[in-house]
């Protein structure tokens, strides 16, 4: 399927109006890039994606395919109905800032998916007053059975994709994860660009 795919840039953000039904396509062009996710209710940018119901109602602290990410008023916002890779995508982990990248070690300002979430929704003339969780894509934070987590490269190959359909009139942010540091990014520690396609339809939903 030819795709008209848009670039969110290595360590930037953007914002993609979605409506209802429309099904989004994020590709991890070089397998290594981590891509932080949130959503924005079209009519109410008080609801926005919600990590804490998202794994309430999957009763699941990770994100597989088959699942939606949940507003904070419990509505189902997005449904991943394919991934490329198959893996557990990240709902733990909080969205990196200014903050955590001091206590890193940073004397310089550092970007952040903090900042790329605002700054994505400022460029759609959008804003909102808070920081919600993200949905993690990508990443690879393995659990053990004592409740420690750790920090280690995706499990994805270069091209690998997962396709989220819109279940509302939204605003989608995406963020190509700053994180230069830790090997969340994979172990050369390098943000790289993804790529974004919108489509109204899915081959493999429409077969169903």
């Amino acid at each position: 399927m030819d795709l008209d795919t848009k670039t969110v840039a290595a360590s930037h953000g953007r914002a993609f109006p979605m409506k209802a039904g429309q099904y989004v396509r994020i590709i991890n062009t070089h397998g290594n890039q981590v891509v932080d996710t949130w959503a924005v209710a079209a009519g109410d940018l008080g609801e926005t994606s919600s990590m804490d119901h998202t794994r309430s109602v999957n009763s699941n602290i990770f994100f597989t395919k088959g699942m939606s990410v949940l507003s904070s008023r419990r509505r189902p916002m997005l449904r991943m109905v394919a991934d490329s890779a198959d893996v557990r995508h990240d709902t733990l982990l909080c969205p990196c800032s200014s903050e955590l990248y001091q206590q890193l070690g940073c004397a310089e300002p550092h970007r952040s998916c903090t900042d790329n979430f605002h700054e994505g929704l400022a460029e759609a003339g959008l804003a909102v007053p808070f920081t919600p969780a993200s949905l993690n894509l990508f990443m690879n934070v393995p659990v053990k059975a004592d409740g420690t987590v750790d920090r280690v490269p995706p499990a994805t190959a270069a091209g690998d994709y997962v396709v989220l359909r819109a279940e509302m009139d939204l605003t989608l942010v995406l963020s190509a994860c700053p994180q230069d540091i830790t090997p969340i990014n994979g172990d050369a520690r390098t943000p790289s660009d993804v790529a974004v396609a919108i489509t109204d339809s899915y081959p493999e939903e429409d077969a169903r």
